[in-house]
């Protein structure tokens, strides 16, 4: 893949498991942002993103959300001078829209998004550019969750957050992934091991890695020499989680993106 004249990705190969919580990995440069960009459409790309069976290479991205994909970009993408409540709204997918396309169509659950997230709806009518950074992210992370989508990506979603909020915003990925599988971009190893059964590891824009997510941190080398870190010491962030089911169950994501 060519951006502005630089090849950032030269061969990026990798599935999202059907159930759970799948991490996307890599040191700072490694191309997890532009693989993300590149399966919703948001950067030029080649290769082969299928959904559920369902070719996504080919489409625009507003075709791709159409499909069942939330995604909680890296800067959030709030928008400033709207309310909260006007935010979310913009998310809505209208009855329909999933029509054809895989997606499926219905109410928005802003039931599930208030209870998760109470805070968005005691400031439903102040600007979303007066919030905190933590605030922000419960906007973009409750964008995800007001349709029935079959896969969130979550990019960087702890990146600037108080340990506190990264706690509450652990608790929330770990609830959506109970119902709908996620694909999530973290540098906080912790929370990583908390949460993702399976992993990516990306470098240098190429596949490195793929596997248990617990194996590969347990592993002080490979930890190491694919993400810069060791991983000697026990991480914090509770029981491990399940990885995907050793059955033919198929992924729900499978992304072959070339350069």
């Amino acid at each position: 893949m060519v951006i502005d004249g630089l090849h950032i990705l030269h061969g990026v190969d990798f599935d999202v498991a059907p159930v759970g919580v799948t991490a996307l990995l890599g040191r700072n440069g490694a191309g997890k942002t532009t693989t993300v960009k590149a399966v919703m459409g948001l950067v030029p790309r080649t290769g082969s993103i299928r959904l559920s069976g369902s070719e996504l290479s080919s489409l625009p991205t507003h075709l791709v959300v159409r499909h069942g994909i939330g995604y909680a970009p890296e800067d959030r993408g709030i928008f400033a001078g709207l309310t909260v409540a006007e935010n979310l709204r913009l998310a809505e997918r209208a009855a329909g829209s999933g029509s054809g396309s895989g997606g499926e169509a219905g109410e928005p659950n802003y039931a599930l998004v208030h209870e998760l997230f109470p805070e968005l709806k005691q400031r439903a009518g102040q600007l979303a550019g007066t919030l905190s950074g933590g605030q922000q992210q419960m906007v973009a992370i409750g964008r995800t969750l007001l349709n029935r989508n079959r896969l969130i990506i979550a990019d960087e979603p702890t990146k600037g957050l108080a340990p506190k909020i990264v706690a509450e915003v652990a608790e929330v990925l770990a609830r959506a992934a109970e119902a709908v599988p996620v694909l999530l971009v973290e540098q906080n190893l912790a929370l990583v091991r908390r949460l993702a059964g399976t992993c990516a590891v990306l470098a240098d824009g190429r596949t490195a890695h793929r596997g248990d997510t617990a194996e590969l941190l347990a592993d002080e080398e490979a930890a190491r020499r694919l993400l810069g870190v060791g991983s000697r010491h026990p991480l914090a962030g509770g029981p491990r989680p399940a990885a995907a089911p050793a059955s033919p169950a198929a992924p729900v994501v499978t992304a072959e993106v070339k350069p």
